[in-house]
């Protein structure tokens, strides 16, 4: 902790439970945090709210909401007019995958870092319990590792900066007690991608069933309000 003692980290903040952990970790880690939240217009847009408390509990010390309409593009059930899958987990990549998500909100988060002169980026993605989006997998990072090295002024002068994925191996019950270790509110967090109109989680997509199924299986509490359980 005390070698990042003045360091900045740009925290991919989506508003849901992963992202609030990996910021949590940032904090813990003596990082001072700049958070960064992408508003594409997605079909759960509460996340937004969500994001806006998480920035604030974690003492980030901005907190930038960039507008990025991905529903020009469409291609996903976050951003066109196509259901929600509720049927549960599956093994096929889901049709709730946006798009090269990942590489798109990474870049912009790399241009910011580069810019703040922070040293790191912190990204919630995992491996283990998740819905199987390409872009969530070590190698991907791996490979955008490299990317920003070559594509920054920072990398050319060897100051590279560190893409941090503390949750991509983790199975959603460690992160469940992650954040419970860290003292944050998992309650101010949302997963949810398709909200009632009353503003509970569905219970029934991928990623309720996922979060259900940590704090389950991580015996705590689970805060979060289901229309229908999971």
């Amino acid at each position: 902790m005390v070698a990042n003692k003045g360091k900045f980290a740009v925290v991919l903040l989506s508003g849901g439970l992963d992202s609030m952990v990996a910021g949590g970790l940032a904090r813990e880690a003596g990082y001072h945090v700049l958070a960064l939240s992408i508003d594409y217009n997605q079909r759960h847009r509460v996340e937004l709210n969500a994001a806006r408390r998480v920035a604030q509990s974690l003492g980030a010390i901005r907190h930038i909401v960039l507008p990025l309409d991905l529903t020009a593009f469409g291609g996903s059930a976050l951003t066109a007019d196509i259901d929600v899958p509720k049927g549960g987990v599956g093994a096929e990549i889901p049709v709730t995958y946006v798009p090269a998500r990942n590489t798109i909100f990474l870049s912009l988060t790399l241009g910011l870092a580069e810019v703040a002169g922070a040293s790191d980026i912190f990204i919630g993605v995992n491996a283990l319990d998740y819905s199987g989006y390409p872009d969530c997998r070590p190698e991907f990072i791996d490979a955008f590792q490299k990317m920003a090295t070559l594509a920054t002024k920072a990398g050319v002068e060897g100051h590279p900066i560190r893409i941090q994925t503390p949750l991509q191996y983790m199975s959603k019950a460690d992160i469940v007690r992650e954040a419970y270790r860290l003292g944050l509110d998992s309650g101010a967090s949302w997963s949810c991608y398709d909200p009632t109109p009353d503003g509970k989680h569905c219970g029934l997509c991928d990623s309720c069933r996922l979060r259900s199924k940590g704090f389950e299986e991580a015996g705590l509490p689970d805060p979060t309000v289901y229309a229908t359980r999971p």
